[in-house]
């Protein structure tokens, strides 16, 4: 049932008291997305029904995809708005890595 908000929000818990600094946070809920978001092209381009089927039924599509299953209206407005500006922080944070890191 809730399984997943659950999940997703004892995981953000042990990350903000562990680690207690925002770009832990940041890091986090990109790490967990993007996972999640392979998870489900992996699920919509193998080939086998089986795999295909309990990554489709257990775990969600990406993080957005949790909050909508929870909250509509103006609440996920303001959770989707807040995801992409922790995207867009992280989006700096990387870039910041890269050019401190002279690779490009």
């Amino acid at each position: 049932m809730y399984i997943d908000l659950v999940v997703l929000v004892i995981l953000i818990l042990i990350v903000v008291m562990y680690f207690r600094r925002f770009s832990s946070f940041v890091y986090f809920i990109a790490i967990i997305d993007i996972f999640l978001r392979i998870l489900t092209f992996i699920k919509n381009n193998i080939g086998l029904p089986d795999l295909a089927a309990v990554i489709d039924n257990y775990i969600p599509e990406s993080i957005l995809a949790i909050v909508g299953n929870y909250t509509d209206g103006i609440i996920y407005t303001i959770i989707a708005w807040a995801y992409i500006v922790i995207m867009c922080i992280f989006l700096g944070y990387i870039t910041k890595f890269f050019i401190k890191k002279k690779k490009i």
